[in-house]
């Protein structure tokens, strides 16, 4: 009997899923669902996509293993009872471009690009973690999590969610990520794969040490869902358009989606 897998992408526009016989890789069926237009999205609406795509590929019952990736960078903030804070900024809202110039400032260009091999733009999650701590203070205080998009899926399909959505309740620990979306985050330090917390607390303005953040596994490292499958980390789209493209150092990949994108691989850190 043949082994299948599913892979997910959750894209700004669409929600794709594929399934394939794990030793061949010969494609078994596929689905597809729209996302609504905007740079400020109800995360209701991708795990509605996402279902809806799993239907139209015919269920997943028939799966081993899944797993998710997703457009990088948006804020998904939660309470404490597993509920979303507030609709998603996505990474194509620049209304906080001002706050990745704030934060710049204040850590200063070359510790930012030395601490988490970035500089910040209106695209990545700490400016629009600033943003919200600006402009929505209430909001900010209630954050209890914070998520990416494909973090806060992943979560969702393994059966986790506020308690009266989901089989097996808020249990924001459950929460895992990959590298290459945590990277993109803005207070994450891939070189020493951890956490930056001064980083989130000066951008959420308050102490963020309580704040769950997702679990992040390494590329071999897999979880559950509560049908004993095997869940993967998932992956950043960009990321995991280089694996799918087989990209090896010294390869550059051109990505011309929602966004344009240029990534290279390099076997040493680059800052």
């Amino acid at each position: 009997m043949s082994v299948l897998v599913a892979g997910v992408d959750s894209s700004t526009q669409s929600c794709k899923i594929i399934i394939r016989e794990a030793s061949s890789g010969a494609v078994v069926r596929s689905g597809r669902a729209s996302h609504p237009d905007g740079s400020e999205v109800d995360p209701a609406h991708w795990w509605s996509a996402l279902r809806e795509a799993i239907a139209d590929a015919g269920g997943i019952d028939d799966v081993s293993a899944w797993s998710i990736a997703g457009q990088q960078h948006g804020l998904v903030a939660l309470d404490a009872d597993g509920e979303v804070v507030r609709d998603s900024l996505l990474w194509n809202d620049t209304r906080s471009a001002e706050a990745a110039a704030d934060l710049t400032e204040e850590v200063g260009a070359a510790s930012f690009a030395e601490r988490t091999g970035l500089v910040p733009v209106a695209s990545f999650t700490i400016t629009k973690v600033r943003w919200v701590a600006d402009n929505e203070p209430e909001l900010a205080r209630r954050i209890a999590a914070i998520a990416l998009p494909h973090d806060w899926l992943t979560w969702r399909l393994r059966g986790y969610g506020p308690a009266g959505e989901s089989d097996l309740g808020p249990d924001l620990t459950e929460l895992i990520t990959d590298r290459s979306d945590a990277s993109g985050t803005g207070y994450f330090d891939a070189t020493r794969g951890e956490y930056d917390r001064d980083l989130l607390s000066l951008a959420l303005r308050r102490d963020a040490s309580d704040v769950v953040l997702p679990r992040v596994l390494d590329p071999a490292q897999w979880v559950t869902d509560q049908a004993g499958r095997r869940v993967a980390p998932g992956a950043g789209d960009n990321a995991g358009a280089a694996l799918g493209m087989g990209a090896v150092t010294g390869d550059i990949g051109v990505s011309i989606g929602t966004s344009g994108t240029v990534f290279a691989i390099s076997s040493a850190p680059v800052r």
